[in-house]
């Protein structure tokens, strides 16, 4: 039943071979059973919500829509009404919030059923998930090591099937990086393709909601009941509702596959590098035609990114003041210093790092110098993608230049940072773009690979990854001490 795709599970429910209650009783009793060893969860419900389950029991016997009766967990930024919202923070330890986010309130009008919160590094700011303020998360593949960040909790959590399916936020590859590090698909879709409103912001112009599940399929059937225009979210562009698509066979004819040769060739680590040579050789041998691509300007994104990311989220954090909501000092005697106090006891020093950075950079006499350059070279990226586009359907690259690092082996910033130096051209470009599993490393770690799409063509990219799973089996596989 775990390893099931959402198409196999709700033909269950359909059929009435298996009820909502049983089967979010399976997924629930998981979490409960391994979240010790994973530290996947923050939050889990602490019982079914009946009303849920009975609303979603209702939908499944109406057929009204097939994600009906699919349980699921939220990242821990995404607020639900009723139910604890931390950000991975002790600043938000106790917020619980009277509403719900759009990508929330969309999932349950498709009747999915929330079984709880996903763990996450502290404000979405980390590529490991060890700065959670709660708990660190492990690697289902190899608990010693570190699932990716900042949406760890919910790659961990899918890839030992505690859940079918998980939401996440991808900034600069939030989404990507984990999926990689735990072998499961992972989608961030276009900025403005799913409404932000109600998802507890770090970056403003580069936070989107997204997707990880087992397969493309299942992303693809989730993303669509996520995305939408909202008018209660400025940045929700106006689209028409998109639609996934699944191809009924693996044919990539006619496809053109931009190839990033010098990003392959800079792997260092080996079996990364073969695995993503022999995806992309896949692809050719199922008919799709590869073309070399260059991105001039990317070596500058990383750089680019930690100005301009920073400096966006010292502006979205200064309304954690003490006063308002979240984290409140105890016996203070003046405003200034409860303002200090309240920051200094609920961020965690990697956010702290970062606002700090952001100020910086926005202050009088640094902004032109460092904030304005920054966004010139995000244009220079944009601009290169779009020639590239002008060729090809879709780009083929690594996710990540190294295997799931182990627990406390990047200490410095300045690695971690690196870590994403091949997710963050895309983000600061809007685009969607994708994870997929392409194998293993010689010791048994997962490897993705990332496919890149133009701008609202979600499409093309899952297309690829569902042709490219109907002839593999890599995104079936889970870790052995979970199956």
């Amino acid at each position: 039943m775990i390893n099931l795709t959402i198409r196999q599970m709700s033909e269950l429910l359909l059929s009435k071979q298996v009820s909502v209650q049983q089967l979010s009783g399976l997924f629930y009793d998981r979490c409960q059973s391994h979240n010790k060893s994973i530290g996947a969860l923050i939050t889990l419900n602490d019982e079914l919500n009946a009303a849920e389950l009975l609303q979603a029991q209702q939908q499944v016997e109406l057929g009204d829509h097939l994600l009906a009766g699919i349980p699921l967990l939220h990242k821990d930024l995404f607020c639900t009404q009723g139910v604890k919202t931390t950000c991975g923070s002790k600043m938000l330890e106790n917020f619980i919030p009277p509403y719900d986010a759009t990508v929330v309130k969309h999932l349950k009008v498709a009747g999915m059923v929330t079984l709880g919160k996903a763990n996450m590094d502290e404000f979405a700011m980390g590529s490991s998930n060890e700065y959670s303020a709660y708990h660190v998360v492990n690697n289902p593949w190899d608990v010693s090591r570190v699932p990716g960040g900042s949406s760890g909790g919910s790659a961990a959590a899918v890839a030992a099937r505690m859940v079918p399916v998980a939401t996440g936020s991808d900034t600069g590859g939030s989404i990507r990086q984990p999926a990689a590090f735990c072998g499961i698909t992972g989608v961030k879709p276009s900025y403005g393709r799913v409404s932000r409103y109600g998802m507890v912001a770090f970056a403003s112009s580069l936070d989107q909601g997204g997707v990880l599940a087992p397969g493309a399929d299942d992303c693809g059937l989730v993303l669509a009941a996520m995305s939408g225009h909202d008018v209660l979210d400025s940045t929700s562009a106006q689209q028409p509702k998109w639609q996934w698509h699944k191809p009924q066979n693996p044919d990539m004819s006619g496809l053109k596959v931009g190839v990033t040769r010098a990003w392959i060739e800079a792997l260092q680590d080996t079996d990364v590098k073969e695995r993503t040579l022999q995806a992309i050789e896949h692809f050719e041998k199922n008919g799709a035609q590869l073309i070399e691509v260059d991105l001039p300007h990317a070596d500058l994104a990383v750089s680019a990114y930690y100005v301009l990311a920073p400096a966006e989220c010292s502006s979205n954090l200064s309304r954690f003041d003490g006063v308002r909501f979240g984290h409140q000092a105890k016996d203070i005697s003046d405003l200034e210093s409860l303002y200090r106090q309240s920051r200094t006891e609920g961020f965690g020093d990697e956010v702290k790092k970062r606002i700090m950075i952001g100020a910086w950079a926005l202050s009088s006499g640094y902004y032109d110098a460092y904030y304005l350059k920054a966004q010139k070279i995000r244009r220079l990226i944009s601009e290169d993608f779009n020639k590239v586009f002008a060729q090809v359907d879709v780009i083929a690259c690594p996710v990540s230049p190294e295997l799931p690092f182990k627990h406390g082996e990047k200490a410095d910033g300045v690695s971690m940072y690196q870590a994403d130096q091949f997710t963050i051209p895309a983000s600061l470009a809007g685009l969607p773009c994708l994870s997929m599993p392409i194998g293993f490393s010689q010791t048994g770690l997962p490897i993705g690979l990332q496919l890149i799409g133009r701008y609202f063509d979600e499409q093309t990219i899952l297309s690829t990854s569902d042709k490219y799973q109907q002839q593999t089996d890599h995104h079936l596989h889970m870790p052995e001490a979970f199956v």
